[in-house]
């Protein structure tokens, strides 16, 4: 399984408006500046999660995107979700779909729902906060692995 470039860019975009948090308008352009993102993909993203309900636009001075609720009530799998909809790695796994030459005989097919909610159960635990914030640095000393914490941004919320 592998997301599309627009899904990878999405998360990307959406951690960077998580980390500015506010310090600054942010604006389609200013994303794709500090992402690399394309600036007409970064401003397609935009609308896009606007109207998913992941990002508020307000117009006029000062105006700009910023999240529509707490970085940390934001997924992985609701930003994936704004742009490619359901998570669904198989076809018998979207309602309402029966276009698999195996249906009716598949002895998987029920399992699949299990799987599948697995994976978005694992992407929905992932927040935007624990996106926007750097790494742990992993060193090694004596022979033993030691993690320290890195400093988080500022304004980002976990």
């Amino acid at each position: 399984m592998r997301l599309s470039n627009l899904a990878d860019y999405a998360v990307v975009l959406m951690s960077a408006a998580a980390r500015q948090c506010g310090s600054v308008p942010l604006h389609a352009a200013l994303l794709a500046e500090q992402t690399g993102i394309p600036g007409p993909t970064a401003q397609k993203l935009v609308s896009g999660l606007a109207r998913a309900g992941l990002l508020v636009a307000s117009r006029g001075s000062g105006g700009g995107v910023r999240l529509a609720r707490p970085a940390a009530a934001i997924s992985v799998a609701d930003i994936i979700e704004a742009v490619e909809g359901p998570i669904a790695l198989t076809s018998c796994v979207a309602e309402g779909r029966h276009d698999c030459s195996l249906e009716g005989s598949c002895k998987v097919q029920p399992h699949w729902g299990v799987v599948n909610g697995a994976v978005r159960g694992a992407l929905a635990e992932i927040s935007l906060a624990t996106l926007s914030v750097a790494p742990a640095k992993v060193g090694v000393a004596g022979g033993h692995a030691q993690t320290t914490k890195a400093p988080v941004f500022a304004g980002a919320t976990s």
